[in-house]
């Protein structure tokens, strides 16, 4: 049995939706106001969200990718 590993494209895209959902949730608390005047808009908050989903889904397709590889036995 071959071990499993996690495809680092995966990996990267995971960090950067985290980072983005993070910073998101800070925009929408208002923490990120003084920073920079476009992040006191409460639409920074939902285009950071909606760049995690991005980042989330575009990690996913590498790992369906490997999983459906293995289970092929390739």
């Amino acid at each position: 049995m071959k071990p499993h590993h996690w495809p680092w494209t995966f990996l990267v895209f995971s960090f950067l939706g985290s980072a983005c959902t993070v910073m998101g949730i800070a925009a929408f608390a208002g923490l990120l106001d003084d920073v920079h005047p476009l992040l006191a808009d409460p639409m920074a908050g939902i285009g950071l969200i909606v760049s995690a989903i991005a980042c989330f889904l575009t990690g996913a397709f590498p790992l369906v990718l490997r999983r459906l590889a293995e289970r092929e036995g390739a």
